[in-house]
């Protein structure tokens, strides 16, 4: 290894008996003209003889501090996961304490295995504390098997429920310490998994849920499921925590193994365990999300990464618009932290996808920051480098130069509730489920209807689920127990919730600063109520999501209208959202108490309803107001004119 220092650090090496420690930030790779990796500074020993270091020291007041500036500052996080010995070390011998609860270091490293540490914030007494394990469903794809298992788990081991999440994936809440080894075993050794469902790394890869037997549709599945293979990590230790080291794992493609570990440009660590992701994995959480043309049910502007189908006239998938650097999560009263929306970065032809999603990942691992936590996702690098500088950055990972993205046509929100054609024959019926929470009649009555026909399902971005490969024949059965459990077809259902959206919140969230699962349903009553009250039709719907604090797990920020706990039965307002989930709503209005919603709701639906236009969302309408003059119709309403 070579080095080379200033003039001054080379006129006291002459003197000075001088050792090179390096400072181990795991980023090592072959790329020079990028490299994070070894950084280098000089510790002078201490001779005993007259002649040594003491002979040219002076007498000072003070004792000489070291010159800390070439060590950068890193958080506690990025310290743990560096001792960790790839995410093992504390956590393995946590879990064998009888305690139950896990230390500090161990409650980071147990997110990368897909789970986090909480305890009822209703109680007011000492804490009892439980685990919520989150899967991993790329495409949002659950096996009959899995289905029924999680099923099982719910009821044995957790509060008797399921969750349906923003990221087509289940979550199990309330889980013990000491049954989580036989819960994670139960999953992996089922097909399923929970690695990487949380944590500093690719978390579930989106695609459409529809199980369409169309070309494009099936080729963005299987890219999502490729994209989730790459970026899986490959160290073990997943395994050697669950399972005692045994790998319960399909095959992967040959083109995933071929990407994952090539490293012609640079972007990988030479003999490590994790070649991609090195000891010290990424800077944050990863978000990706795959679609095709016009279907906008992954929400896909909000993702670290975006990938759209490009196909040609025959429907024949030749490549992929690549949009980079949205992510939905904030912090009150710090306004340099924001949501944002994913920009173009440009088009690659389909036999390139994963170099490229790969560039974009190690471009965030190199230069994304880890000193500061609420600034370590990828859309705070592209707002300080600019589009430019970050294209051109991922090319010399990715060798090759992007083309412009392609034109596309524009955006809808599908939900896929209700019975479709899946073209090979077969049906799939989308259910509506409230807030994703699967429980009581419509829980037994799901795993008796998957059960009874075999069927798989798929969970969608809008936390409802899919059942799928339904034959004719069972249709008019189906939809009987469905109606009997409390499962009702799209028709009738209050539109108002067909596309509204909570975060869980209170009781087991620690973010939680005021309710959103829970309140949500009272919320939509009286949203209702205020559409009656100024003359908008039952029909008439806008977007609403609701999250308990300003991290936006139920992207509230791309909702028309979004609520986002700021305080105790408090929410900060935002406004401007479109359906088609394309436009970044504005904040409206902070510490809005939950008695006076009506106080801002009443003057702003009544105006849309008079002075929008044609066929204008309540999101359009608020964005072409404009939030002073809308701010000034709610600081003069009185009342609905008589």
């Amino acid at each position: 290894m070579t080095t080379s220092f200033g003039a001054a650090n080379t006129a006291i090496a002459k003197d000075l008996n001088v050792r090179v420690a390096t400072s181990f930030n795991s980023l090592k790779h072959t790329s020079n003209s990028l490299l994070l990796s070894k950084r280098l500074h000089v510790l002078p020993s201490f001779p005993a003889s007259k002649e040594g270091f003491t002979s040219i020291i002076r007498a000072v007041s003070t004792p000489v501090k070291p010159d800390t500036s070439a060590e950068p500052k890193r958080s506690k996080v990025e310290i743990i996961k560096e001792h960790s010995n790839f995410i093992r070390y504390p956590l393995n011998e946590e879990l064998l304490t009888d305690a139950p609860n896990i230390n500090e270091a161990a409650t980071q490293l147990i997110k990368f295995h897909g789970s986090y540490q909480q305890y009822n914030r209703d109680e007011r007494r000492a804490r009892s504390y439980s685990f919520m394990l989150r899967t991993k469903n790329p495409c949002g794809k659950v096996s009959n098997k899995l289905y029924t298992v999680m099923d099982d788990l719910a009821d044995e081991f957790g509060i008797g429920t399921l969750r349906l999440t923003t990221r087509q994936t289940f979550q199990l809440h309330g889980v013990l310490k000491k049954d989580l080894k036989t819960v994670m075993s139960t999953i992996i050794k089922n097909m399923g998994s929970t690695l990487g469902a949380c944590g500093d790394l690719n978390r579930n890869v989106l695609a459409p849920a529809a199980p369409y037997s169309q070309k494009d549709y099936l080729f963005a599945q299987r890219t999502a499921e490729d994209i989730a293979a790459l970026l899986t990590p490959q160290s073990g230790f997943y395994y050697d925590t669950w399972v005692d080291g045994e790998k319960i794992m399909s095959a992967e493609p040959p083109e995933v193994v071929k990407a994952r570990n090539d490293n012609s440009h640079g972007t990988n660590f030479p003999d490590s365990q994790e070649p991609i992701y090195g000891t010290q994995f990424l800077p944050r959480k990863f978000k990706v999300a795959v679609t095709v043309p016009t279907d906008n049910s992954v929400d896909i502007f909000t993702n670290d990464i975006g990938v759209v189908v490009v196909s040609d006239a025959d429907g024949e998938p030749q490549g992929f618009n690549i949009y980079v650097g949205g992510g939905m999560g904030r912090t009150h009263r710090i306004e340099t932290t924001f949501p944002r929306l994913a920009e173009p970065l440009g088009y690659v032809p389909k036999e390139d996808i994963l170099y490229a999603v790969k560039a974009i990942v190690v471009t965030q691992r190199e230069n994304g920051r880890r000193d500061d936590r609420k600034y370590s996702r990828m859309k705070y690098l592209l707002s300080s480098w600019g589009i430019e500088k970050f294209r051109t950055t991922v090319e010399q990972y990715y060798g090759k130069k992007f083309e412009p993205c392609h034109e596309l046509p524009e955006w809808e929100f599908k939900s896929y509730l209700g019975w479709h054609e899946q073209g090979d024959g077969g049906l799939f019926c989308g259910l509506h489920v409230d807030n994703g929470r699967v429980k009581g009649t419509m829980k037994k009555t799901l795993r008796e209807i998957i059960e009874k026909y075999n069927l798989n399902v798929r969970i969608t971005p809008n936390q409802n689920i899919i059942l799928c490969d339904i034959q004719q024949a069972w249709k008019p059965q189906i939809n009987t127990a469905l109606a009997q459990g409390g499962l009702l077809q799209p028709s009738f259902v209050e539109p108002l919730n067909l596309t509204a959206m909570a975060c869980p919140a209170f009781p087991l969230c620690p973010l939680a600063i005021t309710e959103a699962e829970r309140g949500i349903p009272d919320i939509l009553k009286r949203v209702r109520a205020v559409f009656e009250k100024v003359g908008l039709k039952y029909s008439e719907s806008v977007v609403i999501r609701v999250t308990g604090c300003p991290n936006g797990c139920a992207r509230p920020y791309m909702a028309e209208l979004g609520l986002v706990g700021d305080g105790p039965n408090s929410y900060q307002i935002w406004l401007g959202g479109t359906p088609n989930q394309t436009s970044l709503a504005k904040p409206f209005k902070d510490k809005v108490k939950l008695h006076d919603l009506e106080k801002v709701l009443e003057p702003v639906f009544y105006y849309w309803k008079r002075q929008r236009l044609s066929k204008e969302s309540f999101g359009d309408f608020t964005i072409r107001t404009g939030t002073e003059k809308l701010q000034e119709l709610v600081d003069k309403w009185e009342g609905i004119p008589l």
